[in-house]
């Protein structure tokens, strides 16, 4: 293996090395300092006459004297069955204090892309057990839904909730033991979110079925890249070699995105909007198209990125390019939080594109879609009501906007106002909307077929004698 000297500069993150022969793009690479201490680096750009690489550990102590090893192998993920339960770095060191890793293979960490052809379209429920997803936004299986969030929400709580709860309840119902697992990758957290992770994922069991990845705030930009690469690359190798129902959740991507700009200041690329790279959406495109199912495996993987909008600003370049390659997302809302609605997510602006494929009579129940609409609609109307509350008085309404009022009121107390530690199956989801609809007569529930409304209305003890005193 041939040693180079020939460092010319250190600039940020990035190393520059003269070279004599070809050196391939992403290669490992291993840089020793003179006191002996060897960090890993990745080949970033590659010319005939020099390399640019990247140093994971940051760059502290390398200089023109450091020696510089090509290793002929892209950066691998040593992956096993029995990482589950395995809490690891950003670059998948084992950091729990357990045995080291002993692989049944080293897989890439950029992976391969999956055929189109071969995909299977996502059409299985995902149960996360909160009302506002189950319910509003369905989670199928081998879908992308983002969560949006702001600075200062509980998203980290909201994660960790469908980290504990997700389950495969079809499965679960025919006997069959589903094999569900959750890789979850942690970018740029602090070391206090991280204990909370930890102490969370311990308390209540869910680290036996989880692989855990932590990237804190402290360690270097560079290995924010590869964490999420290396998350994926394990539930990859666990859906469909070992047959699991992977859920991914990524948090938070708006530090992944904030490590790909220092990068490519470090190394004086034109920036694109706001100072971000002109390549990030093909970046995180990389990243989300690794969920889906493959036609002919048991196995999928699921994603749910966290990302935090800078200034609340759904158009800022991170949510806006996640939009457009996910299928649809969870808003939680600010205002919502303040009140002390938890999970404060809005249900109206949030949105799941494969949804309806994954709902209804086989899959969840036969008036899941019905509820769904009329619930949306009603909550649309009562929220439009408030703002005119505000100019003309509820004294001014008619009865029935009263009701549409007492609705919003309700549907954000009962339904999406749940806490982070109740765990509601998709039918005790839908009995609650039945619930809440049914302060409505029912010539108003006009998105309900008329048959599920004889069988589901639940009428006023007052009403139901009136009813069979009538008859």
């Amino acid at each position: 293996m041939k040693e180079y000297q020939t460092i010319t500069e250190v600039s940020g993150p990035l190393v520059y090395v003269e070279i004599d022969e070809p050196v391939a793009y992403d290669e490992m690479v291993e840089v020793e300092t003179p006191d002996g201490e060897i960090k890993r680096g990745q080949v970033l750009e590659s010319s005939d006459e020099f390399v640019a690489i990247q140093i994971f550990e940051g760059t502290e102590g390398i200089g023109q004297d450091a020696s510089v090893r090509f290793l002929g192998e892209t950066l691998k993920m040593p992956v096993t069955e029995d990482l589950l339960g395995r809490v690891l770095d950003g670059s998948g060191n084992p950091i729990d204090g357990g045995p080291d890793i002993v692989p049944d293979e080293r897989r890439d960490i950029v992976g391969e892309a999956i055929n189109p052809h071969a995909r299977e379209y996502p059409e299985e429920f995902i149960q996360t057990g909160v009302s506002a997803i189950d319910g509003m936004n369905t989670l199928v299986r081998g879908q992308k839904l983002p969560i949006f969030s702001a600075s200062g929400l509980p998203h980290s709580d909201l994660a960790l909730q469908i980290a504990r709860q997700a389950s495969v309840p079809e499965e679960e119902d025919e006997g069959e033991e589903s094999e569900f697992a959750v890789v979850f990758g942690a970018m740029g957290i602090t070391a206090e979110e991280a204990n909370e992770f930890m102490e969370d994922f311990e308390r209540t069991g869910a680290l036996e079925r989880s692989v855990v990845f932590m990237n804190l705030a402290d360690d270097p930009a560079v290995e924010r890249t590869v964490t999420p690469r290396m998350a994926l690359t394990t539930a990859e190798y666990l859906a469909f070699d070992k047959d699991y129902h992977v859920l991914v959740i990524l948090t938070d991507m708006t530090n992944y995105c904030e490590a790909l700009r220092e990068i490519g200041a470090a190394r004086e690329e034109v920036p694109g909007r706001r100072g971000y790279p002109g390549y990030m959406y093909t970046d995180l495109a990389q990243l989300y198209e690794r969920a889906g199912r493959i036609e002919g495996q048991e196995g999928s993987v699921t994603q749910i990125p966290i990302l935090t909008m800078p200034g609340d600003d759904d158009t800022h370049p991170i949510p806006d390019l996640t939009g457009y390659i996910t299928e649809g997302q969870i808003m939680m809302n600010r205002d919502l939080n303040s009140q002390g609605v938890t999970p404060p997510v809005n249900v109206l602006p949030s949105l799941s594109r494969l949804m309806d494929d994954g709902i209804g009579e086989g899959l969840t129940r036969e008036d899941h879609g019905d509820v769904s609409d009329q619930l949306y609609a009603a909550y649309a109307e009562g929220e439009d009501l408030r703002d005119l509350v505000n100019i003309v008085g509820r004294e001014a309404l008619s009865e029935r906007d009263n009701l549409y009022l007492d609705f919003a009121d309700r549907f954000e107390d009962e339904f999406v106002d749940q806490g982070f530690h109740t765990d509601r199956s998709v039918e005790e989801t839908l009995d609650l909307g039945w619930d809440l609809l049914s302060i409505f007569p029912k010539d108003a529930l006009n998105r309900i077929d008329e048959e599920l409304i004889e069988e589901h209305y639940v009428e006023d003890d007052a009403e139901a004698e009136e009813a069979a005193a009538a008859d």
